[in-house]
């Protein structure tokens, strides 16, 4: 996010990146559900229910998401999920131990995906 200033007001503006993804996800999510399929619909229901607290913390459960989607390379997923853990105000220390272990764990062809998972967090940040 950038600062800007008006009349000595400060106001953060979304990066580019991160506004045309949001919107973008947004947008789609909506033409997607507006079909009202209901096997879209459990599936999505399913999936934000996973991520609610339970045995394991939100925190927790969004980094477990963030390691499988860039094991996965899910571009996508990683932007959000980065984004997840951005508005539960991780580090970037903690995220970069997260690059580490999906780097391990899915090896080198992940790298590209940490490369833009980097530049996305970067953006979050500012």
């Amino acid at each position: 996010m950038a600062i800007f200033s008006t009349f000595g007001l400060k106001y953060k503006t979304m990066s580019k990146l991160v506004s045309e993804f949001n919107e973008y996800r947004t947008k789609m999510n909506e033409v997607i559900l507006s079909k009202d399929n209901l096997v879209i619909k459990r599936l999505w229901n399913l999936d934000t229910n996973t991520y609610a607290a339970g045995a394991l913390d939100v925190k927790t459960k969004e980094l477990l998401g963030l390691v499988a989607s860039m094991v996965l390379r899910c571009d996508d997923c990683i932007k959000y999920h980065l984004g997840k853990a951005h508005e539960l105000g991780l580090s970037t220390e903690e995220m970069y131990e997260v690059f580490a272990v999906a780097n391990i764990v899915g090896g080198t062809i992940v790298i590209p995906h940490t490369r833009r998972a980097a530049e996305y967090w970067e953006e979050l940040m500012r």
